[in-house]
């Protein structure tokens, strides 16, 4: 069931999404070669903590750790570690924050140094198959049009999408309905409201 926010419930949404966002920005800073996830946890988590909010991952589900931190194949939801990032990596890091009782959740992949070409090109064209998504997450449309939107994208260029994990709504949860697929049909899924 999707639930509905009020006004001031997407505001107080923002404001936990505005302290992931910072965090990340901290990390955007700090990231290189040589150092590590660990660092950049304990990092994370000091800073959510300074801004009077909770890290949204440490304990979900017994994840142990503040942000999710996934190296060059791995696709998402990686436990730190303590070998060093090297150029030429490429990292994505997932951030969440639970602040006045809402949750703000998401990730950036970062590249270290200079990379190979082509993944250059996936990072491209996945992000702006982001942007694609985005623009149809208007009132009318349906989650198939996202997630046509990203799959389309993505394709049009010979890559891949990820079919077995999706997005998801926030809120009081971390994970909330509606699930958002990286595919789909337009015109299909659940009304936008």
């Amino acid at each position: 069931m999707i639930i509905y926010k009020t006004r001031d419930e997407i505001e107080l949404m923002r404001n936990a999404a505005q302290v992931v966002s910072r965090t990340l920005g901290l990390i955007a800073e700090k990231i290189g070669p040589g150092v590590t996830g660990p660092e950049l946890d304990a990092m994370a988590e000091d800073y959510i903590r300074s801004q009077n909010a909770e890290p949204g991952f440490l304990g979900l589900y017994d994840f142990p750790n503040t942000l999710c931190i996934s190296k060059n194949q791995q696709v998402v939801h990686g436990i730190p570690d303590d070998v060093p990032f090297k150029e030429g990596d490429i990292v994505s890091i997932d951030c969440g924050a639970k602040l006045e009782g809402f949750y703000g959740d998401h990730a950036y992949t970062f590249a270290i140094g200079n990379i190979d070409p082509k993944v250059q090109k996936l990072l491209d064209v996945t992000l702006d198959s982001l942007y694609k998504g985005i623009e149809q997450c208007r009132t009318g449309n349906r989650l198939g049009d996202i997630g046509y939107a990203v799959q389309n994208r993505c394709e049009s260029e010979g890559c891949g999408v990820v079919r077995e994990l999706v997005g998801h709504g926030p809120g009081r949860k971390m994970h909330e309905e509606p699930q958002v697929p990286n595919v789909g049909k337009r015109g299909r899924g659940k009304q936008l409201r």
